[in-house]
């Protein structure tokens, strides 16, 4: 089959979308349409134009035997503001509102739509990190790690709170609860995780930080280097929070449980996504 430059223009956009932060070789193109790479490399100067002027992400290409192109997504502030006013708008609804101040965030971290982006405004602010892996803690955090991953092409470590046989030989630790102050445990199956990795924490909620806190320490075991972390919505306002160093989506605050109020605006994610651009 003959392949028209447009038809080419548009498989090999589908590839890419379909595979960020992976490179493809150019021979892989030039074999599959039957064409020379110079007229690949062509193709490959149209998507690259196309995207980074629309904001759609960005097409890098290296040189050599094992040269490619590789797919980068990332957002744009404007973008990112609709995603963010989209999800501060789900959340106002009072009736989210549970014991302790937290907030029902089920259907939120289920949907798989709203993940994908969730997964690639994570993926743009951390993009000029390295990063090994993204490490979540189960079981809500696993599809937000799962779209951050699959944006940024890492691996996801799952911490989960009792062992498992199938888990094999594990690592774990004992940590305070920042929020009940009771001693919870982690584990994380030595398998998972590579010495001396670079994380990305990511989790749906933070509100004291312990949790968080004892990922950190958890990652001290394995002498990982903790990155970044992102959380979908943090609480505001609270004293002696265990950690300052995060990227938030949504915040939360003036929580008056026994009047069912509160009031949801956007963290700081815009702020740390102006800084880096």
């Amino acid at each position: 089959m003959k392949y028209k430059r447009s038809m080419r223009i548009i498989l090999m956009t589908e590839h890419l979308l379909s595979k960020p932060n992976v490179n493809i070789p150019l021979t892989y193109f030039a074999e599959r349409f039957g064409q020379a790479k110079s007229s690949i490399s062509e193709d490959v100067q149209i998507l690259k134009e196309t995207f980074e002027s629309n904001g759609i992400g960005l097409i890098k290409t290296s040189a050599g035997a094992s040269g490619g192109v590789l797919f980068q997504p990332e957002v744009s502030v404007a973008e990112a503001r609709l995603v963010i006013d989209s999800m501060c708008s789900m959340l106002s609804d009072k009736e989210r509102l549970l014991p302790g101040g937290y907030l029902f965030m089920s259907d939120i971290v289920g949907n798989p739509s709203l993940m994908h982006d969730v997964g690639r405004l994570f993926a743009t602010v951390y993009q000029h990190e390295r990063i090994d892996a993204v490490v979540t803690i189960a079981t809500k955090g696993i599809t937000i790690a799962n779209a951050v991953g699959y944006a940024m092409n890492c691996p996801v470590a799952v911490i989960r709170k009792d062992n498992k046989v199938t888990e094999g030989s594990t690592v774990s630790i004992n940590y305070v609860s920042g929020s009940t102050r009771k001693i919870e445990t982690m584990v994380l199956s030595k398998r998972t995780l590579k010495e001396g990795s670079n994380v990305l924490i990511v989790d749906d909620f933070l509100r004291a930080g312990g949790s968080i806190n004892g990922v950190i320490h958890l990652m001290n075991e394995f002498k990982a280097n903790v990155v970044g972390i992102g959380v979908l919505a943090e609480v505001k306002g609270i004293e002696n929070r265990l950690i300052d160093n995060y990227v938030s989506l949504v915040a939360i605050e003036d929580i008056d449980e026994f009047r069912q109020q509160f009031t949801v605006d956007h963290g700081n994610y815009l702020t740390h996504l102006q800084a880096n651009k």
